[in-house]
């Protein structure tokens, strides 16, 4: 059994600790957390955009800490699953890898990339997984995207487009601080461009244009360029728009055939604009079934990847540091072309 002491009750802390119940052999022996309210088991104030709200927990059994210092010195515990804000991700990965844990950390890696390859190198040197929540490739759509691109069953990706929008996240005080939370290129396009990264490779260049809020891109549309490989573009931000809180799509050519879908919530309501569609080039047109449509099961899924990964002393090809610190290296190359009004290589 893998033990697990979770750091920050956010939203996000409570949505892993809702998945780590769904899967087998990994448990939640432990909770760090400032909040006394929050650390006694009281959740009813968090609350995030997708998903279940807080509510009153029973944390009976659980090992409560106030300070990462006490939670790191646990000799129970074998993995530290960090949920605090993204500012604070560095300092935290690298004090529990020096502490002899494997980590899960919430994306994204870090807000600088310094910061990604100071995690990755201590990772290294510690002999511990370092490992990413980087989610998006367990929600049902994008799974069974990544899985066809990687059969060959279509044949090389050529081209796609990915868009990810969001309202202006009012519940977020520092979203739009780049030393803080990073605003929409940091905490919501960083999904695509792992993704991206994932499927088509690390691009030679990107291209961005945008408009700005303050030191961070509002909204934008980016370019990934390759040599011989790929067209693929994104497009992602937040807009003062609540009654479009969120929406997420992607069009994936490959050489035999295109993979389609569209998901918004519109006002209150998810509303599937496009199930997943695969058309081919003989003209067959298929939706596949996908299963659960819980978004907790997603996060129940990446704990079973990071289960995986520990048991097998094996980094995860979905989940390494490695991949999520080249997610943020092209954020910042995307955010720095759109400043710069020009192309920058990778």
């Amino acid at each position: 059994m893998i033990s697990v002491g979770i750091t920050g009750l956010g939203f996000m802390g409570m949505i892993h600790y809702l998945a780590y119940g769904r899967k087998n052999g990994i448990q939640v022996k432990a909770i760090c957390e400032t909040d006394p309210v929050r650390l006694a088991g009281d959740w009813r104030s968090i609350k995030g955009n997708f998903g279940p709200q807080g509510k009153k927990m029973d944390l009976a059994g659980i090992a409560k800490y106030p300070t990462l210092d006490e939670l790191l010195e646990d000799p129970t515990i074998d993995l530290v699953d960090i949920c605090l804000p993204p500012s604070q991700h560095a300092d935290a990965v690298v004090a529990a890898l020096k502490a002899g844990k494997h980590v899960f950390c919430e994306k994204p890696i870090a807000l600088k990339s310094a910061d990604a390859q100071r995690m990755v190198r201590t990772a290294k040197q510690a002999g511990k997984m370092l490992l990413i929540g980087h989610v998006l490739p367990f929600f049902p759509e994008y799974r069974y995207a990544y899985r066809t691109v990687k059969s060959g069953k279509y044949g090389k990706v050529i081209g796609g487009s990915f868009k990810r929008m969001i309202s202006d996240p009012l519940w977020m005080g520092h979203f739009y601080d780049p030393d803080v939370c990073g605003g929409p290129m940091i905490d919501l396009h960083i999904h695509d461009a792992h993704f991206i990264r994932l499927i088509c490779g690390m691009p030679k260049a990107v291209q961005t244009i945008g408009r700005m809020r303050g030191e961070v891109l509002e909204i934008f549309n980016s370019q990934f360029i390759y040599d011989d490989g790929p067209m693929v573009t994104a497009s992602c931000g937040a807009l003062m728009q609540q009654g479009r809180p969120f929406t997420h799509a992607f069009e994936i050519y490959l050489e035999k055939a295109t993979l389609l879908f569209d998901f918004a919530t519109i006002g209150k309501n998810p509303t599937l604009a496009i199930p997943l569609t695969v058309m081919t080039n003989t003209g067959r047109v298929t939706q596949p079934k996908l299963g659960s449509g819980d978004p907790v099961d997603a996060f129940a899924n990446e704990i079973g990847e990071v289960v995986k990964s520990i048991r097998t002393e094996t980094p995860s090809g979905l989940l390494d540091g490695r991949l999520a610190r080249d997610a943020l290296i092209l954020c910042h190359k995307q955010t720095q072309s759109a400043t710069q009004g020009r192309i920058m290589k990778v």
